[in-house]
């Protein structure tokens, strides 16, 4: 199930291992997994990834981070099939994907013997990167009807929805505001008229989905599997020019 009609439907550079996601979500759906299973399985690849990066395996690495983001999908694909959608889940998803962004930048820091300022720097332009994309993605699909678990702004505690206990609700909105509250004030601050506006092209949203995750963490495995451990700080922080880009080509569409 897409989170978006079909007319708005676009090319998702960072959704490649959707077709996988929503088989193993359907070969859960009779099953007693439910997406905060899927959910902790992402994590745990994501955590063997971080191992790898460690011993320098550097193309399992490309495995487990490929694995994590396709698993990343798969749960949301299994709450959809399952009709339990959550805010637990919505969370506990992104907190699980900052704390792992975290932890893999530090792994590469490590390894390379790098600049510690410009690892959170770098972490730093990566969650900018990726509220970005997610801002005008969660845009989309509150305008045309998609999937709307996700809100355009995060500013006050959901209601918990059936199934799920308000005070796991709390719990994790709390996180999820310290964690990403700065990102998101940024980016509004940067965009605020993007709500207003009334065309996101599908062609504009494949070239900013190039700052989603799944992309993200693949052009890390791919750096590192390729021998160019030590340019991936600085490739992400330079790549966050394209925030800028994207910005205004969003204003020229929506004059």
């Amino acid at each position: 199930m897409s989170k978006l009609p079909k007319e708005n439907q676009f090319l998702d550079l960072s959704d490649y291992g959707r077709p996988i996601a929503i088989a193993i979500a359907k070969s859960l759906k009779n099953t007693s997994f439910t997406p905060i299973h899927v959910t902790l399985a992402f994590l745990v690849s994501g955590c063997i990834a971080i191992y790898c990066i460690l011993h320098q395996y550097y193309w399992a690495t490309v495995f487990f981070l490929v694995l994590k983001s396709i698993l990343d999908a798969a749960d949301g694909e299994l709450a959809r099939l399952k009709n339990t959608p959550s805010y637990t889940g919505r969370y506990l998803d992104s907190v699980s994907d900052i704390i792992l962004n975290l932890f893999i930048l530090i792994t590469i820091w490590y390894v390379t013997n790098g600049s510690l300022i410009y690892t959170f720097l770098a972490f730093f332009s990566i969650q900018l990167q990726g509220t970005l994309y997610n801002y005008y993605y969660v845009i989309l699909r509150n305008k045309y009807n998609g999937d709307t678990t996700s809100r355009v702004f995060e500013n006050e505690c959901p209601i918990a929805m059936a199934g799920e206990k308000q005070r796991n609700v709390n719990i994790l909105f709390t996180l999820y505001s310290i964690l990403y509250g700065l990102f998101d004030k940024i980016i509004y601050r940067l965009d605020k008229n993007a709500v207003l506006g009334n065309k996101l092209p599908n062609w504009f949203m494949t070239a900013v989905s190039a700052f989603g995750l799944g992309f993200q963490l693949l052009l890390i495995g791919l750096m590192l599997a390729l021998g160019f451990k030590e340019y991936i700080i600085p490739f992400f922080i330079g790549y966050s020019v394209l925030i800028f880009v994207f910005i205004s080509i969003r204003r020229i569409i929506n004059r």
